[in-house]
């Protein structure tokens, strides 16, 4: 996640500088309107543009977006750039006294709620917590999708799943075989019945691709790409270059949980612009990390001699999926472009497991 955190007066830049010193792991840039210290400040960003165009920014980079200052400042500027639950930005407002931590927008799958209670708990602060299954201490759906890597194939489900556990009702899930984690206490607004379920269930969660009579279908997100290309490679044809091959490999975009290639590509904008696009994380490794992975891969020692390993695509697929992982698309090379993808293997989990 990157953090976006954004002030409007003197205290509420000395407020961000505090709040970064304690973001361990959390990569951020501080940016401010507050125009009278921006000559003096060298690690905070002067926003010349309005609040509401930095907003839009930061939603197309996905970037998570804290304001130290009114919620009405925040909602005004984001409101026009507001699509829906699984896609928006994580949203936070913080009052310039530090005292109180509000997740405005994509408390669950976008994890607002979770860094809200996060950075209360670094600042001393109180977080706001308004989303009605976490008040109530009860089972979230969305949080379940996100916290297990499923992808919310309809997001109309959710609302009508949570409306049922909110009522003091149990939803029925069912579960593709072998991929549930069976150690720990189920929670007890969860009654798993037979896969594939024989009749309507509140919940199916599953990687194949059938019909299901289901409120809400959850899908695995199996596959990892692994990619390489020559600096400066359009982004027209990277997007166009890994669509088709997704499509060859009969793979649609939401069934990939990440891409992934060598280091010296974290900043290649082709490939971070279809990571933003798609809301696909885009992670590099090592030369040395991608040494590591075990397997037979398509060597080249051009590839080698240029970033110091034979392969780049096939082993940062492998590596991305861990153990378990098997490739089930080798290397496939077109004009400077390299990409493999790779199947993990998945599983299913409670909180307390």
């Amino acid at each position: 996640m990157k953090l976006s955190i954004i002030s409007f007066t003197q205290n509420g830049i000395v407020l961000s500088k505090n709040i970064a010193k304690l973001l361990d792991g959390i990569e951020y840039t501080l940016y401010t309107k507050y125009k009278a210290c921006c000559q003096e400040e060298q690690t905070v960003r002067f926003v010349t543009q309005s609040i509401g165009e930095w907003a839009k920014e930061q939603f197309e980079e996905r970037n998570a977006l804290l304001f130290i200052g009114a919620c009405g400042i925040a909602v005004r500027a984001i409101a026009p750039h507001i699509t829906d639950k699984l896609h928006d930005s994580p949203v936070l407002v913080m009052d310039e006294k530090g005292e109180y931590v509000i997740p405005i927008l994509s408390g669950h799958v976008g994890g607002a709620n979770e860094l809200a209670v996060s950075l209360a708990e670094k600042m001393g602060a109180k977080p706001v917590i308004t989303t009605a299954t976490d008040i109530h201490n009860q089972f979230a759906i969305d949080l379940f999708a996100k916290k297990n890597g499923l992808t919310i194939v309809n997001k109309d489900g959710i609302a009508k799943v949570s409306s049922k556990v909110l009522s003091g009702k149990r939803i029925t899930m069912a579960i593709e075989h072998g991929h549930f984690e069976k150690n720990g206490k189920l929670p007890g607004e969860i009654e798993l019945v037979e896969y594939p379920p024989l009749q309507k269930v509140d919940v199916v969660v599953t990687s194949e691709n059938r019909e299901f009579d289901t409120t809400m279908l959850l899908g695995a997100k199996e596959y990892a790409i692994g990619i390489g290309c020559k600096k400066g490679k359009e982004a027209e044809k990277i997007e166009d270059f890994i669509m088709s091959h997704l499509q060859r490999a009969r793979i649609t975009p939401m069934q990939v949980f990440g891409m992934a290639s060598i280091d010296v590509k974290r900043d290649e904008p082709g490939l971070l612009a279809w990571s933003r696009k798609e809301k696909i994380p885009f992670i590099t490794y090592t030369a040395e990390e991608l040494k590591s992975v075990k397997g037979d891969f398509h060597k080249s020692e051009f590839v080698k001699e240029q970033v110091g390993v034979d392969n780049v695509c096939e082993r940062a697929a492998m590596k991305m999926c861990e153990l378990g992982g098997k490739l089930i698309y080798e290397k496939h090379a077109e004009d400077g472009m390299t990409i493999a993808i790779a199947r993990r293997e998945w599983r299913v989990y409670f909180d307390g497991e």
